[in-house]
């Protein structure tokens, strides 16, 4: 069962453009984000921006590597993942967030 936040968190992160054509890039395997940037047509802080929002979704993970001329390259890699949205889901998901649950409301308005 996905928690509320969890799916909020990642639903957000994927309601970019910007992040669904990095998300995409990356579907072809790890890059490092200068590419990443050049691919999609952003600057190198725009990228590093919506990589920390994928990130805090848990849909991209990243590393730093010096290379041969000593340069530290961050590269990203996209996390496999599945998401299955159906009603059901969502409503488990609601239940966990805090406040009060919307189900309850609609049944005070059956009586």
């Amino acid at each position: 069962m996905v928690e509320g936040d969890e799916l909020v968190r990642v639903l957000t992160a994927l309601a970019s453009p910007q992040r669904l054509r990095m998300l995409a890039v990356l579907a072809g395997g790890r890059r490092y984000v200068s590419d990443l940037a050049r691919q999609v047509g952003l600057s190198r802080p725009l990228v590093h921006a919506h990589l920390s929002k994928l990130a805090a979704a848990g849909l991209v993970t990243s590393e730093t590597e010096l290379s041969e001329e000593g340069h530290a390259m961050r590269y990203v890699t996209v996390t496999p993942f599945s998401l299955s949205l159906t009603p059901e889901v969502v409503a488990a998901a609601v239940a966990t967030l805090p406040g009060p649950d919307p189900r309850d409301a609609n049944e005070e308005n059956k009586r």
